[in-house]
């Protein structure tokens, strides 16, 4: 019986794959900011050499790339599932934002990466520009949602998708996962708060 080839040994220490390379650099990247942190940093935390590191990526800009692009790709996917979603522009936007919050929890790390990059690389003004296009896509269900007569009339619809996503996003400065309330919890809250304020009421 023929014995099969071994498999070349994998570079660096067992048990750092690309996802767990990337949980510590993200991880690093919010501690000490990305400009700050280098990839001798990120050796060091690791215990592998930079040359392990390079087995699964060419560069520090493409860690970055790769965590920033977890959470707008959590939040995009949400976007996708719109057309899905029964109802008005109302029921539309409230799924968005409370499916968001649960994006939010589940990808912590990645999103609060997300919410500091502040354009200085390609890498983050691409990030800023998906932001963009999904913050468009809140502002336009807000819009529709007013013109509907489901929101007040009062609240300027671009100011009203600043707010939402202003509060969902403030999460990422005190939320804790580990003995708090969770994600689908939050996400209720988070919805109660901003709609209980911007709906129209019978009355009204």
């Amino acid at each position: 019986m023929t014995t099969p080839p071994k498999r070349p040994a994998r570079r660096g220490r067992p048990g750092y794959d690309l996802e767990s390379l990337l949980a510590v650099a993200v991880e690093l990247f919010n501690e000490r900011g990305y400009d700050g942190t280098s990839m001798e940093d990120l050796s060091r935390k690791l215990g592998i050499t930079k040359s392990a590191i390079y087995h699964h990526v060419r560069s520090k800009d493409e860690l970055l790339r790769l965590a920033v692009n977890r959470g707008l790709d959590g939040l995009f996917a949400e976007v996708a599932r719109l057309d899905d979603v029964e109802g008005r522009a109302i029921h539309k936007l409230e799924h968005l934002v409370r499916a968001s919050v649960v994006v939010l929890v589940d990808q912590l790390p990645f999103v609060t990466l997300l919410l500091r990059v502040r354009g200085n690389s390609k890498v983050e003004r691409d990030a800023l520009a998906r932001r963009r296009e999904f913050d468009q896509i809140v502002s336009d269900l807000v819009s529709k949602a007013a013109a509907d007569g489901d929101l007040r009339p009062d609240v300027d619809p671009a100011t009203s998708a600043r707010l939402l996503f202003g509060m969902v996003n403030s999460l990422v400065e005190w939320y804790r996962p580990r003995g708090g309330v969770s994600a689908e919890a939050l996400a209720d809250i988070v919805a109660t708060v901003a709609f209980d304020g911007l709906r129209v009421r019978a009355s009204d």
